[in-house]
């Protein structure tokens, strides 16, 4: 048969208590503040104006205006009824969008990682967060806009044929005339374009 020995516990000190309990609380807000700082960087959107129905999608094209500033406040780029494809701007730019409803109005905060990160481009230097003032007025899949140009170009064919002027009576799809040939017309290069 085995031998069970017994060892006596010693009663803990008054006072330690208290003091395992403020190691234990130490450790732990230790942990989270490491694991806060291993969170990857977010891209933050306040809705001013609320939109309706669905979001866009990474894959889509939007017609937004938009306006973006530094954080001191100088404005470095802006316009109005620009296209954009989600998939060919900076990535904090279409993460923002894809959390957009059409109609909405909103105030976008990139950090520089989200952004242009360690570059310098145009007015925006190296590491700088970004500030947009964004309005989703609409966006739809690329393939809806592909069938939309070939339409547009059947019936620039048939005018053609039958002896109008080319273009004459042709809708402009896009506002503002911008025609999106196989991608979206981008903003400047200071915009949210890569």
């Amino acid at each position: 048969m085995t031998e069970i020995t017994r060892v006596p516990l010693q009663p803990i000190a008054k006072g330690s208590l208290g003091k395992i309990w403020l190691g234990v609380v130490a450790v732990a807000l230790a942990a989270g503040g490491v694991a806060y700082a291993a969170l990857p960087p977010q891209v933050h959107v306040k809705t001013l104006t609320a939109g309706s129905g669905e979001s866009p999608t990474v894959a889509d094209v939007v017609l937004i205006n938009y306006k973006g500033t530094l954080p001191d406040g100088k404005v470095f780029d802006q316009a109005q009824q620009v296209p954009m494809a989600l998939n060919e701007v900076i990535p904090g730019f279409s993460k923002a969008l894809v959390k957009m409803q059409r109609g909405g109005k909103y105030d976008v905060e990139i950090p520089a990682k989200l952004a242009y990160g360690d570059k310098a481009v145009g007015q925006i230097p190296a590491n700088t967060d970004l500030n947009f003032q964004i309005e989703l007025l609409d966006f739809k899949s690329r393939a809806e806009i592909e069938q939309q140009q070939r339409m547009m170009q059947q019936l620039q064919q048939m005018q053609m044929q039958g002896g109008g002027a080319p273009g004459a009576g042709v809708p402009g799809g896009i506002p503002g005339g911008a025609a999106i040939p196989g991608g979206a017309a981008m903003p400047g290069a200071e915009g949210p374009a890569r």
